[in-house]
């Protein structure tokens, strides 16, 4: 299955993949998953917000216990970060075949759309539009970096866009949902491979856009500049001097300049923010401190500053019976995160669970993130554990 994968949406320039939501890469993903749901003799479903479901039992009954992750990456992203929770809930499911586990509750695998939010800039789209979070009215307002809308892209890709939403049916049937993913930090470096995550840090993207006054890079004396880089460049440096001093994070990792000429002063910056604390009110004072010091810079630089919030998870505590009781059966460690996931979503509506696999590097959302392939086969044997223990009894 890792074979299998491992060539789609890979760049051959820069080794990382490009699998966005809607694009071609994306779909040789969902064949994929589609292709491994059949093999098994599993009920493949669509959902109304285009995530995919693979089901042992009854697709309908209630108390179903559901594993999977996401197949999207991040712009030159890794191959681990999302497709290794998928490609482990099949090996899981094989396991526990091999096992002659009698399930006793329905099982379900999921791949869910979009979760990295590379292309419309807001992360998680397929379990947000599930469980509400996201309305209907606002997914058809975001569009990508061409313009297109989210509705277009998934009708070009054969999907019908007509009816996303909240889908409460079909998460009142889940009994627990459990994410296996790759750890993008270094916690279980020194000690198991495998270890069950606490609680996901609240985290958001706000846009900031500087607005100057284009003009001749090389006519224009510097005191007659409104230069909106300027005011930009002091913002970044900002936002990493006071992140540290909060102990939190702040990362400008997108921009987009106008008119993005090499011999012209820019008319407009955007940046993209995205910051991540322990509690929610040092990630509102911190964001709070950005905006300030964005503009003090710009009313000296004479650029105004406008600040968007385009996407917030409030801090998330994983269900506390269910993280203990995983915890307890595999004798795995318990930590916390930095990073978003569909788990983290689905948390406000039914009982959810992480575990991590052990990154020996620590490097997520690169190319060189990875996974030693002797602890993705631990991966595998605890979530089979989880899942006989969740499904079987």
């Amino acid at each position: 299955m890792w074979a299998e994968l491992l060539p789609v949406g890979r760049s051959a320039s820069s080794g990382g993949y490009r699998r966005f939501a809607w694009n071609s890469a994306d779909a040789e993903c969902r064949a994929w998953f589609e292709q491994q749901a059949r093999s098994r003799g599993l009920t493949y479903e669509l959902d109304r917000n285009g995530n995919q479901w693979a089901w042992l039992g009854d697709p309908t009954a209630h108390g179903a216990v559901v594993t999977g992750s996401h197949l999207d990456s991040v712009p030159d992203g890794g191959a681990f970060d999302g497709p290794l929770g998928v490609v482990s809930s099949f090996a899981a499911l094989d396991e526990l075949r091999a096992r002659g586990a009698e399930f006793t509750q329905p099982l379900a695998i999921v791949n869910f759309g979009d979760e990295e939010g590379a292309r419309f800039g807001v992360a998680c789209i397929g379990s947000r539009l599930s469980a509400g979070v996201l309305s209907r009215e606002d997914a058809y307002e975001l569009r990508d970096a061409d313009g297109l809308r989210l509705p277009d892209a998934m009708e070009k890709a054969g999907y019908d866009p007509t009816a996303i939403g909240a889908d409460d049916e079909r998460l009142a049937r889940i009994g627990a949902f459990v994410e296996l993913h790759v750890e993008q930090g270094r916690y279980l470096t020194e000690g198991q491979p495998v270890g069950v995550a606490s609680a996901i840090w609240p985290h958001g993207r706000w846009r900031f856009d500087f607005h100057g006054e284009a003009n001749h890079a090389g006519t224009t004396r510097i005191e007659d500049r409104r230069d909106p880089m300027l005011t930009f460049a002091n913002t970044v440096l900002a936002a990493r001097k006071k992140a540290k001093l909060a102990g939190a994070l702040a990362t400008f990792g997108k921009v987009a300049v106008e008119p993005n000429g090499t011999n012209a002063i820019a008319s407009l910056v955007r940046g993209w923010l995205d910051s991540r604390a322990a509690d929610e009110a040092t990630l509102t004072e911190l964001v709070a401190e950005i905006e300030r010091a964005a503009a003090e810079r710009g009313g000296r630089d004479g650029v105004r500053v406008e600040l968007t919030r385009e996407s917030y998870t409030p801090v998330v505590d994983f269900d506390g019976p269910l993280r203990d009781r995983l915890a307890k059966l595999l004798d795995a460690p318990v930590l916390p995160t930095g990073a978003g996931h569909d788990a983290g979503i689905l948390a406000s509506a039914i009982p959810t669970a992480m575990l991590f696999v052990r990154n020996p590097t620590g490097v997520s959302h690169s190319p060189a993130e990875r996974a030693e392939e002797a602890d993705c086969l631990s991966g595998v044997a605890a979530l089979a554990d989880v899942l006989e223990d969740l499904a079987c009894h």
